[in-house]
């Protein structure tokens, strides 16, 4: 269990970044449980202050490049 304290962001592909997010988003609107949408929403959060960009751009990064 000690290994999973070096899974980071860098892990992770773009697309399945991306597929992560999306999947949070579609099970939250789907199941109407705000705790899937507000983990999107607080990944998302993080990325773009890490990145410093707006959610817009960084979902539109990851789709272009994914």
């Amino acid at each position: 269990m000690e290994s999973i304290d070096q899974v980071s962001i860098n892990d992770l592909s773009k697309r399945d970044l991306l597929l992560l997010i999306k999947a949070l988003e579609f099970t939250g609107e789907n199941t109407k449980l705000d705790e899937f949408i507000n983990l999107k929403n607080n990944i998302v959060k993080e990325l773009c202050f890490l990145t410093e960009t707006t959610e817009q751009e960084f979902i539109s990064y990851l789709e272009k490049n994914s």
